[in-house]
């Protein structure tokens, strides 16, 4: 079970990365919408609905959860770096989202464009914070973690990766 829930391993947190840890994750994000096109692009309605494990989502559900993420991510980085008095994470409910119709019925090419679209801002924006902005840290409050701009990039290459494993893995039930 754990190596189909965390096909790359859990996501660690490091206390601190190097820039050249911050640039090649940067690379990464730039490069995984290319790699979820990659994979799901011509896939048929049939393929769309197999799983990765008995109960996940499947991939239709991983790809639109991905792209509804990532800007999730993008506005937090936006808000921590504009808005000195945002110390809490916005949150959504996942699962929720993951249920309603644009995630059950609608074209994965809706969410590629979008991710396509938002990781190209964030790594723009990524990109150009200064030493001081990458430090801004607020609360996520249902992990009980405080992290900064470092550790929220990391977190989204992560993410990134993660669920493109889990397509790989329910492309080969």
């Amino acid at each position: 079970m754990t190596d189909l829930k965390f096909p790359i391993g859990p996501f660690t947190f490091q206390d601190s990365y190097t820039d050249e840890d911050i640039e090649n994750m940067i690379t990464s994000i730039t490069a995984i919408p290319a790699m979820y096109r990659e994979l799901t692009e011509n896939l048929s309605d049939e393929t769309l609905q197999k799983t990765y494990r008995e109960g996940s989502w499947n991939i239709r559900q991983l790809v639109h959860h991905v792209a509804d993420t990532h800007i999730l991510h993008y506005m937090r980085l936006k808000k921590a770096v504009t808005e000195p008095s945002y110390d809490e994470a916005t949150l959504i409910d996942i699962n929720s989202w993951a249920v309603l119709p644009d995630a059950m019925v609608s074209s994965v090419e809706d969410s590629l464009v979008i991710l396509e679209g938002v990781h190209k801002r964030y790594t723009t924006l990524a990109r150009t914070l200064s030493d001081d902005q990458l430090l801004i840290s607020y609360l996520h409050p249902v992990r009980k973690l405080r992290f900064n701009q470092k550790q929220a990039i990391a977190i989204l290459e992560w993410h990134g990766r993660h669920h493109l494993a889990h397509i790989a893995l329910a492309l080969k039930n």
